[in-house]
């Protein structure tokens, strides 16, 4: 008995799956021509996974930086950057000529935001899509509610100044029970007024935006303390961590929990506008790389703490982290640093990943 053939948008995606392409069958080969396959828009597909431990490159503004040779993760790398639309292209202009920008990457998703037109208050709401490049499916995320959005427009007419960022979070226990991490996502959309933080979350379960709790002020916080504009965001372990170069205290959210807290930071001195990096280490710590203010910019102190949320200390290694002539810390991904080389002797230019364990060094791609 003959089995029946298979489709051709399943036999797209398992020729999108391979580690590396191979089109000298007529069929895979007819495939390129072919329409990206139709999925549900409502919950986008992940990229296609490489192994675990292994990247498969980097987004910016300029596009998709694949995975390059010796790397692992090089040919599917590759297989990506020739199937997906990193230019974005797909997703509706509406009644509006402005450009989606990049905001945030994660599992294969990529959240675009632009500005209403017409809205007063576009840098604080703006028009915000979750795209799945590779398959050229998009979601387009319904406007924050009005009933959820006026306590923070009122309080805004009050203050004059906050905070505003939208960024996509892992899925919560409750969509993983429900549905496959592939496809479950959320967007936060925080907005942090002078005594509070306001965090208003999108569900790819629900289709809809909820407010998990309820807002009030959060003791030791006082946004007039930062200097908001070099306040940087880290995810470690299920939380993420806001740091300022002008403040001695984290502020903290459970994304499981959704709830804030403030959080110390290392006693360390540190100048404004510092770079520090947050990663994930093994046994559940977590590790935080600050410079020294009396070095070059390039030795880091390493502070490490157990994932015990705000009340966890953290305390100093003995050893110092150096980075070599011509190389920066652009953040970090899990257990690994993000670093840049721009070239020496021994190092070729490129990016590069550290991983914060075993310190071992992988170049990903020019």
């Amino acid at each position: 008995m003959a089995l029946p053939a298979i489709p051709n948008e399943i036999l797209a995606d398992i020729f999108l799956r391979l580690p590396t392409p191979r089109g000298s069958h007529p069929r895979l080969r007819r495939l390129r021509l072919l329409p990206p396959p139709r999925r549900r828009p409502r919950l986008p597909p992940a990229l296609p996974q490489a192994p675990p431990s292994a990247l498969l490159g980097f987004v910016d503004y300029r596009g998709f930086h694949p995975a390059e040779p010796p790397h692992p993760s090089a040919p599917a790398a590759s297989a990506v950057a020739s199937a997906a639309d990193f230019d974005f292209k797909f997703p509706p202009d509406g009644d509006t000529d402005l450009d989606w920008t990049v905001r945030e990457v994660r599992d294969g998703r990529v959240l675009l935001d632009r500005p209403r037109r017409h809205d007063e208050l576009e840098p604080l709401f703006k028009e915000m899509v979750v795209c799945d490049p590779l398959h050229r499916q998009y979601l387009l995320l319904p406007p924050i509610p009005s009933d959820l959005a006026a306590p923070v427009v009122s309080q805004l007419l009050i203050e004059r100044s906050c905070l505003a960022q939208c960024f996509l979070a892992p899925p919560s226990d409750d969509q993983m029970a429900t549905a496959t991490e592939e496809t479950s996502f959320r967007v936060i959309w925080l907005v942090v007024l002078q005594t509070r933080p306001v965090a208003l979350v999108f569900s790819s379960g629900t289709g809809q935006w909820q407010a998990p709790s309820r807002s009030e002020s959060l003791p030791g916080f006082l946004l007039s303390t930062w200097k908001v504009w070099f306040v940087s965001r880290h995810y470690a372990h299920g939380c993420f961590d806001w740091v300022s170069g002008s403040c001695e205290k984290l502020l903290v959210l459970d994304i499981q929990r959704m709830e804030f807290s403030m959080a110390d930071h290392p006693p360390c001195v540190r100048f404004r506008g510092d770079d520090v990096a947050i990663a994930e280490a093994g046994q559940g710590m977590t590790v935080m790389f600050v410079p020294k203010p009396d070095t070059d910019r390039r030795i880091y102190t390493v502070w490490r703490r157990s994932n015990g949320g705000s009340s966890a200390k953290w305390q100093m290694e003995n050893e110092t982290f150096s980075l070599d002539s011509g190389s920066l810390i652009k953040g970090a991904v899990g257990r690994h640093l993000l670093l840049y080389y721009v070239g020496s002797v021994s190092v070729k230019p490129g990016c590069y990943i550290r991983d914060v364990d075993t310190l071992q060094l992988e170049r990903v791609c020019d």
